[in-house]
């Protein structure tokens, strides 16, 4: 069953062009260091320095290991700190988990 997750905060528009750096950043060390996959979702309509993560996992129990994982790598905590500290509005952080629905298969009797 996939698992996503999906976060969303605003970017302080002093800080915008080095938030926008920073994202980037954290979305590459995620997609390469870890086996999960992350997007950067950008504003079509609505609030425009509001901003999301979109990542993907393969299961409930795959999202814990890799966040234990990049919890326990400082190089990644050096970058996620940067980016709240420095660049999202405080207390604009939103996470949400969704499960992908699993496709069930019709039994169909024969007359």
């Amino acid at each position: 069953m996939i698992i996503y997750v999906y976060q969303t905060f605003e970017i302080k528009q002093e800080k915008f062009k080095e938030g926008l750096e920073n994202l980037t950043e954290i979305k590459n060390f995620r997609n390469e260091k870890y086996d999960h996959k992350v997007d950067i979702l950008t504003p079509i309509t609505g609030k425009d320095y509001t901003y999301a993560l979109l990542a993907t996992y393969d299961g409930l129990a795959e999202m814990e290991l890799q966040n234990k994982k990049m919890f326990d790598d400082e190089e990644y905590l050096k970058l996620i700190g940067d980016f709240f500290l420095e660049n999202i509005i405080q207390g604009s952080m939103t996470t949400q988990l969704y499960r992908s629905m699993s496709d069930k298969k019709q039994n169909k009797e024969q007359d």
